[in-house]
């Protein structure tokens, strides 16, 4: 009988300075990385498909936005479309919003995240990187209480810290990692490891 992985789901907040952290985390996911990662980065509702593309072509893994009722699958990365909040529902398919902004942004880190921990619980990891609001601090939270681990980007090394800050003061995080630190440790934890 297969061993069940140990987590199911890795969510991602960046915001200012997310294009460089970004291209620091996703090239090293190997190709067997068998998490669904869903990725909110501060985006205008015009953004093109620029991300997307920008990530796919040294991602390991297919990158794509994130489409209405679309089913999440393991070993994908998907990304917020700009302009709308994402959201996942019981049955591990997505959902947009138009709602209005959280913390300043739609889409928010926070609206994910907090979606994310009902639906995943202790399956689930949860990540802040740089930015310059507070988006993130009480969904990051939310998955600390549901069991999830919780990571956010040594402040030291963000370009913005903001995010970070704000999302230590937010919960007990479990780890407080250095930008280039943060992919091994979601190997690590990708095996079963952590």
């Amino acid at each position: 009988m297969a061993i069940k992985a140990k987590y199911e789901a890795l969510v991602i907040g960046v915001s200012a300075g997310g294009m460089k952290a970004l291209g620091e985390i996703i090239p090293k996911l190997p190709p067997n990385f068998r998490l669904s990662v869903i990725i909110v980065q501060h985006r205008e509702k015009d953004a093109n498909d620029f991300l997307a593309n920008y990530l796919n072509k040294m991602s390991n893994l297919q990158v794509k936005e994130a489409k209405l009722r679309e089913s999440i699958n393991t070993g994908m990365i998907y990304l917020a479309p700009g302009g709308y909040h994402l959201l996942i529902e019981d049955d591990k398919t997505f959902t947009l919003s138009v709602e209005p902004q959280v913390n300043y942004a739609r889409p928010s880190i926070d609206v994910l995240f907090e979606s994310a921990a009902y639906v995943y619980g202790e399956r689930l990891i949860g990540v802040i990187l740089t930015g310059a609001n507070r988006d993130g601090a009480q969904g990051l939270k939310k998955i600390k209480e549901t069991g999830g681990v919780t990571i956010v980007q040594d402040p030291e090394t963000a370009e913005y810290n903001q995010m970070p800050l704000a999302a230590i003061q937010a919960t007990k995080v479990d780890h407080i990692l250095k930008l280039n630190d943060i992919a091994p440790y979601l190997i690590h934890l990708e095996k079963g490891r952590g």
